[in-house]
């Protein structure tokens, strides 16, 4: 009677009664009897409270000997689909909002608790929804400023309500003040130097917010005018001897990735690009996935292109480890750099390849 009592006063029971209301829990529930494990939207019959053991996930009721249900392969599935859909129509949502909306709101319109949806959401994007609603903000701003319009009617189709929130935003979001980053940086000082890896030339350059650009090469003049390209009117200030310890320490990464760059980087690109980099910086050194297995993880499994493309717009080699992507035959594709610098790091990290202090 007293684990009836327990389980009956646990409110997961009463999400399991109502199947319903169960489609978004975050649990599993054991049954004593047979020895498996359910999810609490599953179709089977409603087990007696004095058989029912609650876990918070399937791995934790399988440790506790548990088996999964002839069902919960298949239930598994719904569940990412319903997840996977759930999350695309959040962001959406986000994409064409006026303004950002409340998290209990958005939950709420693809049908989850807040709580629940604010994790799946960040499982599948790699961002939280306020992340992703402010990259997606960022991303309108910049294309209304390229745009011929005033500044004012920018920040209003950009989804801000007040102008003193749109300045405050933009310094955080550009880097700079919205007329500067119409007039290509005007006003803006960036510092760069050059360096020498293993790969070739390196040029590396900061915003008063991180690093903004790791770019490799055969030749350095090349990659000076790339990188003037990007902002014509910026102040590009030639690095200092206090630089120099910076360009050491990304070369030093660059040669050697696993050990990590803890230094922080100024990231800038849209929404979906951003989401596409965080997945990216989340593939280990020494692994790879494939486009395809990217976009599956953001929920959108036929943006492979568009996966690619995002791989493609990185400007901050290594750091945002985009040479670990593959082809689905496990083939090298196209890389910013260059194949064999690709080929060359991930040699590199799989322990395979010499790097500059290797004693090449």
């Amino acid at each position: 009677m007293d684990s009836m009592k327990r389980t009956e006063d646990d409110p997961r029971w009463a999400m399991l009664v109502n199947r319903r209301s169960a489609t978004s829990a975050d649990f599993v529930y054991g049954v004593l009897t047979t020895g498996v494990y359910c999810r609490p939207d599953s179709p089977t019959r409603l087990p007696r409270p004095e058989n029912v053991v609650f876990f918070a996930s399937a791995s934790e009721a399988e440790a506790a000997g548990f088996r999964p249900s002839r069902r919960s392969g298949s239930d598994q599935q719904t569940v990412a689909r319903k997840h996977a859909a759930a999350v695309a129509e959040a962001c959406r949502l986000l994409d064409t909002a006026d303004s950002m909306p409340n998290l209990t709101e958005l939950a709420e319109q693809v049908g989850m608790s807040s709580f629940h949806f604010h994790r799946v959401f960040k499982k599948l994007t790699g961002l939280t929804p306020k992340a992703y609603s402010l990259a997606s903000m960022r991303s309108r701003m910049k294309a209304r400023l390229a745009d011929d319009v005033t500044i004012t009617r920018a920040l209003y189709q950009a989804g801000y309500n007040s102008s003193s929130r749109f300045y405050e935003a933009s310094q955080h979001m550009l880097g700079m003040k919205p007329s500067e980053y119409r007039a290509g940086g005007a006003n803006v000082d960036i510092r760069f130097a050059l360096g020498e890896s293993s790969l070739g030339a390196i040029l590396v350059a900061t915003s008063s917010k991180g690093i903004c650009a790791i770019s490799l090469g055969d030749d350095p003049d090349a990659l000076i005018k790339g990188f003037q390209d990007q902002f014509p009117n910026a102040n590009l200030i030639g690095g200092d001897a206090a630089f120099e310890a910076l360009i050491a320490a990304v070369v030093g990464f660059v040669e050697s990735p696993a050990t990590g760059l803890a230094l922080p980087l100024d990231i800038r690109g849209t929404a979906f690009q951003e989401r596409v980099w965080q997945a990216l910086r989340n593939i280990p050194a020494g692994s790879t996935a494939t486009y395809t297995e990217i976009a599956t993880q953001l929920g959108m499994p036929s943006a492979v292109r568009a996966v690619a493309n995002a791989c493609g717009a990185n400007k901050l080699a290594v750091a945002i480890p985009c040479h670990r992507v593959v082809r689905s035959d496990g083939s090298l594709s196209g890389y910013r750099w260059g194949v064999e610098r690709k080929r060359t790091l991930l040699d590199i990290e799989s322990g395979g390849g010499p790097g500059l202090f290797s004693g090449r």
